[in-house]
């Protein structure tokens, strides 16, 4: 595949860009982790970013980016959640609608706070083609730019600024860990952390149960996913035509991780750290946990990517502890 890199200045750009709308999240540590790990973990905590996700950076960084007769339409996506909440949030502070496709079952915590953003919410069935097919719709009858969740250059831009932040503020990593779903926040990692720092490590996580990312890096094309049916659900959707190129030529692993060990390690998180994180942050944590995935002498960094759960749909008692190997 035949394939340039977008430069590492777009992510120094889009950081400006965005730099008075989003938070500089906090790095953590936890010295209960550090000890089960044996290494010294980071975590970048874009659970406590705006809209509770790093979905803001890149949603804040497009539509700041469009012209002021184009912005005027609107904007549109598709979205079971956080990049809905960001985009909806960010076409509020530019004072332009944001139209916003989710599917049926998406959490019920995400769509109240879409719906709080403004955001102008139609239901679909949860299905990737449906969710194309009703934005596309949703386009035709606005006008309104579709802005796509993670396969457009200036989301993945965006997303590249929590790693532009945490290697100026932890300049010594030497591992950096993120989820991948549709491989924006991963692409936008790879490009600025490889970019800041060409040694630094960057292993991709996802579910087990929605491999994609494994499975297509293995084949050389874009593959999906033959099952939805996991927890996190911010990462069920297949890689992009822009964003697998990039974690194809930078990305060190890709790393499945079993689905009865995301809760347990959201727990952990939870108890240990004493800050919320949602099934998707977790999955990067689990491995490390779990003895899974060791990284003997190296600091590691972990992407905590959001923080938006429906606590109350979640069954405490029956989730056990977490497993070491």
């Amino acid at each position: 595949m035949s394939f340039e890199l977008p430069p590492w200045k777009i992510i120094e750009e889009a950081h400006e860009r965005i730099r008075p709308y989003i938070h500089r999240t906090p790095i953590l540590t936890c010295q209960a982790i550090n000890d089960r790990v044996g290494s010294e973990v980071f975590f970048k905590c874009d659970n406590l970013q705006k809209v509770g996700a790093f979905k803001i950076r890149g949603a804040t960084n497009a539509v700041m980016k469009l012209s002021p007769e184009i912005a005027a339409r609107g904007v549109v996506t598709h979205s079971s959640g956080n990049h809905a909440q960001a985009l909806s949030l960010a076409a509020r502070w530019r004072g332009i609608p944001a139209y916003i496709v989710m599917p049926e079952d998406a959490p019920r915590v995400k769509k109240e706070a879409v719906a709080e953003y403004g955001g102008k919410i139609t239901y679909c069935r949860p299905t990737v083609a449906d969710r194309q097919i009703t934005a596309d719709r949703v386009q035709m009858e606005t006008g309104a730019t579709f802005i796509h969740p993670y396969d457009n250059d200036d989301v993945i831009a965006g997303q590249g600024t929590a790693a532009k932040e945490f290697l100026e503020d932890q300049p010594d990593l030497d591992v950096l860990l993120a989820p991948v779903g549709g491989g924006g926040l991963l692409a936008g990692t790879l490009l600025a952390a490889k970019g800041m720092k060409p040694s630094i490590q960057v292993f991709a996580m996802e579910p087990a149960r929605v491999d994609d990312a494994k499975r297509s890096l293995a084949a050389g094309r874009i593959l999906e996913n033959e099952s939805t049916q996991t927890i996190a659900d911010g990462l069920k959707t297949n890689l992009g035509e822009r964003t697998f190129p990039i974690i194809a030529k930078l990305v060190d692993d890709v790393i499945t991780v079993p689905e009865e060990d995301i809760l347990p390690a959201m727990r952990f998180v939870f108890e240990r750290m004493k800050i919320v994180i949602e099934p998707s942050s977790a999955v990067p944590v689990a491995p490390l946990l779990t003895g899974e995935l060791r990284f003997p002498g190296k600091r590691i960094g972990v992407h905590l990517c959001g923080g938006n759960i429906d606590i109350s749909a979640i069954d405490w008692g029956s989730i056990p502890p977490m497993r070491s190997c």
